[in-house]
């Protein structure tokens, strides 16, 4: 496949509670990204339900398809793949959007491409600027916290991950203790911007000479925290648990990643994945970065791709569709579908 053709791909991402259809040139411009979110859906749950998440992709996921390509000013004779999250995540959500993709694919006769989701939250910098390679990613998502290093395009490296808790999930999780709906992600960093941290909550594996990451330490105390006030019926100030907590975590994710970076000199860092709209980590992370490694490319996605959409898994699959690497009519859901390491 050649760069210097107009390639449009087709992409769906039905992972868990939204629903996003997108056509993306060329793996850099996006012609259209609709997304539909279920969130008020979960609220009530404190939580995604599966079967919900499932349901409301099947009523919305036709009409996205139709406003996509409207929207992108194309038709599917226009295409040139089709590419789909494949996993990890939700099994059920996950067949919504790949039954969505094979139709279309079957129907038009067009390559289809099975994508990684966690690829996709990183290949979401392409949207924003050209990635100079060798690159690091930190990845930091509900239900992920990596590190990352790619030396081209289309190989993966993982060099650290977190052995317990994800960083995104300790935030609902710490969320729910404090009576914050979910997703509590976005309500604690704003609470941990007019907070003090006045609580000394533990940052794990800061000594340790890897890059893995810990977090049920940090939520285990927090939670300890909470639940004693409340037996000795002391009133804690929310905004200063914020802002602890938020402390806490940012410190261990700005110590590793910048640790990183000095020893495999990339020449572009990329921030990926939901949590990476936490205005106190892109802050923290930027301000290390700028100090220790002025010369460094930082790509940092708007707050609109950070979270999940389909135009990141139309960037990730560009990629694949130069290296033919397609899927056939076999493809199925792969909820617990590893990150690829080197070379996959």
């Amino acid at each position: 496949m050649s760069e210097t053709e107009q390639n449009l791909i087709l992409a769906f991402e039905t992972s868990c509670d939204e629903t996003s259809v997108s056509v993306v040139k060329n793996g850099t411009e996006i012609l259209s990204n609709m997304i539909a979110t279920q969130v008020k859906s979960h609220q009530r749950f404190g939580g995604v339900v599966p079967e919900v998440a499932s349901r409301h992709h099947v009523e919305i996921i036709t009409m996205l398809i139709t406003e996509a390509l409207e929207k992108a000013g194309v038709t599917y004779q226009d295409l040139d793949a089709v590419a789909v999250t494949k996993g990890p995540g939700l099994v059920g959500a996950l067949l919504i959007g790949i039954s969505a993709a094979k139709a279309v694919a079957m129907a038009y006769n067009l390559p289809l491409i099975g994508t990684n989701h966690i690829a996709g939250h990183i290949k979401a910098a392409n949207l924003v600027d050209k990635v100079e390679y060798p690159a690091l990613a930190l990845v930091v998502s509900g239900g992920h916290t990596e590190l990352v290093s790619m030396k081209t395009p289309s190989d993966y490296e993982i060099i650290g991950d977190t052995r317990d808790d994800a960083a995104g999930e300790s935030y609902d999780k710490v969320g729910r203790v404090m009576g914050i709906n979910y997703p509590a992600g976005k309500t604690i960093d704003e609470m941990a911007h007019q907070g003090s941290e006045t609580f000394d909550f533990p940052r794990a594996m800061m000594k340790e000479d890897n890059y893995d990451f810990s977090f049920s330490g940090l939520k285990s105390a927090f939670i300890n925290t909470v639940h004693h006030a409340d037996q000795v019926g002391e009133t804690l100030d929310k905004n200063d648990l914020a802002t602890s907590f938020q402390s806490a975590v940012v410190e261990v994710l700005v110590h590793k990643t910048v640790k990183a970076i000095a020893e495999y000199q990339p020449k572009t860092f990329i921030l990926a994945g939901g949590v990476a709209a936490n205005q106190g980590l892109r802050q923290a992370l930027t301000e290390a970065i700028n100090q220790q490694f002025p010369d460094l490319k930082v790509i940092i996605p708007p707050l609109r791709l950070c979270g999940d959409n389909a135009a990141m898994i139309g960037a990730a699959a560009y990629q694949q569709f130069l290296d033919q690497d397609f899927s056939d009519m076999s493809l199925n859901a792969e909820p617990g579908l590893e990150f690829p390491y080197e070379g996959e």
